[in-house]
Order: C-alpha cells, then sequence, then structure tokens
C-alpha cells in the first residue's frame, strides 16, 4: 500500500482551555499511512458472535507500547497463544509461543496484555466466557529494558488459572487491564453472565494480587414501553484513567428479560450512562459527583441509581455494548455509540443485519461547559460490529470504523466536521481492529491489528497497519 496523507478540518486561529483561557489550536486531524507488518500468515479463523478472537475491540489491550517497544498477542492456526513483540517503526515482530491452547472456538476468549510498571512485568489474561480464565506474567524487569532482555519463553512463567493463587469467579469474562497513575495494575473482569454480571476489579501493587470487589449490581427493575426486567448486566465501553488521576467509565445497560424490546429478534441494550471514581475504583460517583456505588461494598452501581444516565436511548434500536471510550487533555470523556437511528424504523427485528443496513456510530462527549454533546458520524457502518477512538495530542479525535476505515474531525470545529480519511483499501480487514491505544501518547502514530476476511475455519493473516498523526 502506497503512503498518502489525508487532512481533516483545518487550522483554528483560537481555542480555549479547561481554565477558559484562550490559546493557539494546532492542525486539524490526519493520517499518513507509515506501512503494514504482518504478524502472522496463517492466524486462528472462526466467525462467532460475528465477530473474531484475534480481533475483538473489546480486548484491553491486544497490542500495547511500553517504552519504545510493542506487543501484540494472538492465536495461531494451531491455537496455540502467541505474545510477540518490536521496537516502535521496526519491520519485524519476535514472538514467543505460551504453553496454551485455546479451549473453545468463542471469539470472547480473547488475550488481554497489561503493564506493571511497579516492577516491569507483562500481564497476560486469556481464553474466557462466563467461566475460568487463564493467566501468566513475565519475569520483573522484562519491560524496563526491552533491548538488553531476551525474548524467550523462559522469561514467562507457568499458566495459572488463577492470580497467582488469588481465584476471583467461576464466571469471569471481559478482562481489561488498566494502569494507575502510580503503576499498579488494575484487572476489569465481569462476574455472572450476559444479563445477569456484575462488573468487579482486582488490583496488583508489584508484590501480589488483591481483589477489590464488585461494584455494579444486578438487581433493581427496568420497565420501557413493551415490559420489564429484573436483571441485567452493566456492559463498560471503557475504563480509563485521565491525566488527573480520575478514571472514567461510560457504559449501557443489558436487560435478562427480552420482554423490554418491540421484537425479541434485537438486544436489550439501552441508554448510554456514566460514571467516576477520584480514588482509584473504590467509590463511584455519578455525573453530578453523587455517589452510587462503593467497590467490594453493599451498595453498588445499578439501574435505579438516580443521574447514570447521559445520553438516554430505548432498547429497540439494537445499541451495542463494549464500543469504545478515551479521555482529552483536559480529562474529559469522549465515547463513541452505535446504533440504528429511529429515521431508519423504531423496531429493530434482527440486530445483525439491521445494524449492517442501517447503523451509525455517534460521537459522545462531555464539553467544557458540563454537558452532553452528540454528533452523528456521516458514515454508514456497514457491519454489525463495533467502533474504536483515540484522540490526538491537539485533542481531534478518530473513529477507526469497520473493515480499518478512519474518520476523524477537529477539536476546533467542536467535533462537527467528521470526514473519512482512509477508506481502508488493500487492508481486506475482516470487521473490527484492536487499536493500540497506547501508542498514540508515545510517538503519535496510530496503530491497529487487524485480521483478513476468510472462510470457515480457513487461517488467514494477522497484519498491523501504523499510521502518522499530527506531531
Amino acid at each position: 500500500m502506497r503512503r498518502r496523507t489525508v487532512l481533516a478540518g483545518a487550522l483554528a486561529a483560537t481555542s480555549v482551555t479547561a481554565a477558559g483561557t484562550a490559546r493557539a489550536a494546532g492542525p486539524g486531524p490526519s493520517v499518513t499511512h507509515r506501512g503494514t507488518t504482518r504478524l502472522d500468515p496463517q492466524a486462528l479463523y472462526f466467525v462467532s458472535y460475528d465477530g473474531l478472537v484475534n480481533n475483538n475491540s473489546f480486548q484491553k489491550n491486544g497490542l500495547l507500547t511500553h517504552q519504545g517497544h510493542q506487543y501484540a498477542a494472538w492465536y495461531t492456526a494451531s491455537r496455540n497463544a502467541v505474545v510477540a513483540r518490536r521496537p516502535l517503526g521496526a519491520g519485524t515482530w519476535s514472538t514467543v509461543t505460551l504453553p496454551h491452547r485455546l479451549k473453545a472456538d468463542d471469539s470472547h476468549n480473547v488475550i488481554s496484555l497489561g503493564v506493571s510498571r511497579t516492577d516491569g512485568r507483562l500481564h497476560l489474561n486469556m481464553d474466557s466466557h462466563s467461566d475460568g480464565f487463564f493467566y501468566v506474567k513475565s519475569v520483573a524487569g522484562l519491560l524496563d529494558d526491552p533491548g538488553g532482555t531476551a525474548w524467550t519463553p523462559s522469561v514467562f512463567g507457568p499458566v495459572r488459572t488463577t492470580l497467582d493463587g488469588l481465584a476471583l469467579t467461576s464466571q469471569f469474562t471481559y478482562p481489561q487491564f488498566v494502569a494507575t497513575p502510580e503503576g499498579r495494575l488494575q484487572l476489569s473482569y465481569r462476574a455472572g453472565v450476559s444479563g445477569d454480571g456484575r462488573c468487579a476489579l482486582a488490583e496488583y501493587d508489584g508484590a501480589r494480587w488483591t481483589a477489590l470487589g464488585e461494584w455494579t449490581g444486578a438487581t433493581g427493575t427496568y420497565t420501557s414501553a413493551h415490559g420489564s426486567s429484573t436483571a441485567r448486566n452493566m456492559y463498560l465501553h471503557g475504563l480509563d484513567y485521565d491525566t488527573r488521576g480520575r478514571l472514567h467509565a461510560l457504559f449501557t445497560w443489558r436487560e435478562q428479560n427480552t420482554a423490554v424490546m418491540c421484537s425479541r429478534g434485537g438486544i436489550t441494550n439501552h441508554d448510554t450512562g456514566y460514571v467516576f471514581s477520584d480514588d482509584r475504583g473504590r467509590t463511584w460517583r455519578n455525573d453530578a459527583g453523587t455517589v452510587v456505588g462503593t467497590t467490594g461494598g453493599p451498595d453498588k452501581v445499578c439501574v435505579g441509581d438516580s443521574g447514570l444516565v447521559v445520553d438516554p436511548l430505548s432498547p429497540d434500536h439494537s445499541l451495542m455494548n463494549q464500543e469504545s471510550q478515551f479521555t482529552d487533555s483536559a480529562g474529559r470523556p469522549h465515547a463513541i455509540i452505535s446504533y440504528v437511528p429511529g429515521r431508519f424504523g423504531r423496531c429493530t427485528t434482527g440486530y445483525v443485519a439491521d445494524r449492517t443496513a442501517h447503523g451509525r456510530a455517534f460521537h459522545l462527549r462531555k464539553n467544557a461547559s458540563g454537558g452532553w454533546q452528540k454528533t452523528e458520524i456521516p458514515v454508514p457502518l456497514g457491519s454489525s460490529q463495533r467502533t474504536k477512538l483515540v484522540l490526538d495530542r491537539y485533542d481531534n479525535a478518530y473513529a477507526v470504523l469497520p473493515f480499518g476505515r478512519i474518520a476523524a474531525a477537529s477539536q476546533a470545529s467542536g467535533y462537527t466536521d467528521w470526514t473519512l480519511l482512509f477508506d481502508g483499501g488493500g487492508l481486506n480487514a475482516f470487521g473490527e481492529v484492536v487499536v493500540d491505544e497506547t501508542r498514540i501518547r508515545a510517538d503519535h502514530v496510530l496503530s491497529f491489528l487487524y485480521q483478513e476476511k476468510s472462510t470457515g475455519t480457513t487461517p488467514s493473516a494477522l497484519h498491523v497497519a501504523d499510521f502518522a498523526l499530527p506531531a
């Protein structure tokens, strides 16, 4: 693929900081294709839940950057778990095959990577969907001196079914590693099952793992125009610390009872909610700052709590769960949500077909005045799958849509000038991509992992594409 640069938006004379003072604005968004590297010519391929196990965008992180090196994890055609690394910008990857093979053809059973800066270890959690998980970590210091450290199987410990002896739950799904500002590592996960689950946290301090406990509840009654449900789970769009140390979580609810929908062919997700924590995930507050839950305590964040919903939507529009979020330089949360807008009908009857035919992604953000604004991205999804969001150093927004397409909007316009910058041509990407959220701030490169389309269970190539953003 030849290198090309595409621009969107325009230079603006001024912008406004969080403090309300004017300053010169940076450039608008742009992407320059730097190249594409191949991780695996024949990675494991099967379609499950309309997705691939190597490319589910909710795996945080399947691709990450630390200390000038990039790390990736996936399953090979032989079902073996593999972890690889390269110096940033290098054309080749060094791989290590772990002593674990994927146990089921289930696209939920992703591999997630995490870094504990307190001791320089790489952590992996893998292969779980409402059952047990598999966990492995590297030796201490592996990531602190990557250029001088051997990359061999010997630097990884044994694969365990606990966190170094800490058992969490027998119904574990959706591992997401989150680094705290002081360098501890947190693991977010769901306990329970779809429609009846709870979000929970564990934390690693460089010496041991501790279970912090559950912080959401499945109880309470939700009533729509069609019926009621008394059980549900919260699906996170993300869990991210901003530069000031606040932990942000945007989410949607999924109800257990399909009676809340206009048609059983839809999906019971409804509303976009928001909570935050200023004490490393121990206490949760709604948008107004009121405490609505405590991790490990009797009071959980529940559907009946006031002040949670920041963008209301009924279950009749096939709202997607676990889309994406990012925080800007002022600590304000942004998210991508997607659903079938009402102009295409007010009752989706088959969520995959309806989202593919009529689904749209929306940029939802908290503005400087404290309100929430939503802008439709004028690019049809053409897919039932998810979109990833990142912001560059100038707070321009980039949405990586299914098939590796990149749309962007400028901060200077108030995110009203969404434009398609890259159409995904030449990638042959299956659908969702896995974005390296940590590389954006490391060297201003948008890097994402994608897998080529295939058929049945025929393996296909797995790649990482790199696009330079404004520096």
